[in-house]
């Protein structure tokens, strides 16, 4: 059966109504009641902004402080940064790597913070079967994957494309036990999980514009306290003297506006329910997922019910490349007016959905429709 329509979810944004969005995993969308506290804060800078950028790093820390708690953890453990690829840089670089150092990845990977990695040492990069039954066997499949030179883990949260869940707080423990140090690319966790930081890695980062609500470019960087002191900023300002985490963000004239209204964000999961947003985002996503997975050839991945992401595999020789999968998704947004995600695989692509609040069933129905008629005709 249908999921229910969320009660005022759709009239929260300001989406055009003519398209379907089912890949809010790719670039979220931002509730009114957010920009309009956004839109306050850019008044208050045009009309005094000596006032605005003197206030900026205290107003900083107390935005950052009302994230945390959402995080449980402290304040002086996250910084704000722009985005998951530059948050992934950042603690990169205060790890003390050696020649023969080799940092962990998966082919699951997001291609630049993969590519970050590899700037900086040797990649050893685990094959997972995207069709691996569950959590378990990805955990093994990796710790399988350490060997002695194995200094760093760089592993996704919730991978990108394929919508499952690698780095685990069980497997985040063994690496720990074995001497790696963990790095975690939580792009898609926060807002989505209940516990994002559960497992404590050493650094974890997540966007805040996707599941979180905030406005494009906000995202957080966590440090374990024993690495706190070797996170460089990005550049030098005048809280370099300051350190973690207040070093890290500021970036003197910059429009810091989306990250102090990003908090609002989180505060509206809360008060609509952040159980019921869940719930309600992950059944629209399965809805979804078992719709397209009647069409001949497509085939759904194992996932985590908790995830409001699903993604599945189309029929073999589809989506191979970058390219072919530009293509296919340009086709369905044109064609279809639905936006989605294609990945590419070497012997066939797949398609990520997303659920959201905006969502309603009939965008899902109009989806596997059209794609039915589309691999149809191929």
């Amino acid at each position: 059966m249908a999921p229910a329509t969320f009660p005022g979810g759709p009239q929260l944004f300001q989406l055009s109504p003519a398209v379907a969005h089912l890949n809010h995993g790719s670039y979220g969308a931002v509730p009114l009641p957010v920009s309009r506290v956004q839109r306050r804060l850019q008044t208050e800078l045009h009309a005094d902004p000596d006032a605005f950028f003197l206030a900026v790093p205290d107003r900083l820390a107390t935005a950052r402080g009302r994230i945390a708690a959402q995080l449980d953890t402290d304040h002086e453990a996250i910084a704000f940064v722009a985005n998951a690829t530059e948050a992934a840089n950042l603690a990169l670089d205060a790890l003390d790597l050696k020649d023969d150092d080799e940092i962990l990845v998966t082919d699951h990977g997001y291609g630049t913070v993969v590519a970050a990695a590899a700037r900086r040492a040797r990649l050893n990069t685990v094959v997972l079967d995207p069709a691996l039954p569950d959590e378990d066997a990805i955990r093994k499949a990796v710790l399988a994957a350490v060997t002695p030179r194995t200094t760093v883990a760089l592993l996704d949260h919730i991978s990108s494309p394929t919508a499952r869940v690698i780095a685990g707080p069980r497997l985040l423990v063994d690496l720990a036990e074995r001497g790696v140090t963990t790095v975690v690319d939580g792009a898609h966790a926060l807002g989505m999980l209940a516990q994002p930081l559960a497992g404590r890695p050493d650094f974890w980062f997540g966007n805040l514009h996707k599941w979180g609500y905030a406005p494009p470019g906000s995202a957080v960087l966590a440090v374990a306290p024993a690495h706190r002191g070797r996170v460089s900023p990005p550049v030098p300002s005048w809280e370099d003297h300051r350190g973690y985490p207040r070093a890290v963000e500021y970036r003197a004239t910059a429009d810091y506006t989306g990250w102090l209204a990003a908090p609002e964000g989180l505060d509206l999961i809360a008060r609509l329910g952040a159980h019921r947003v869940r719930t309600h985002n992950s059944a629209l996503a399965a809805y979804g997922a078992e719709l397209l997975a009647r069409i001949p050839g497509v085939t759904p991945l194992p996932t985590d019910d908790a995830l409001a992401m699903r993604a599945l595999r189309l029929p073999s020789g589809m989506a191979r490349t970058r390219d072919e999968a530009a293509a296919l998704m340009n086709e369905i947004a044109a064609r279809l007016r639905c936006r989605v995600l294609i990945w590419p695989w070497a012997d066939g692509g797949g398609i990520r959905i997303s659920g959201q609040l905006y969502n309603r069933p009939q965008e899902y129905e109009r989806l596997a429709a059209g794609v039915r008629a589309l691999l149809d005709g191929r």
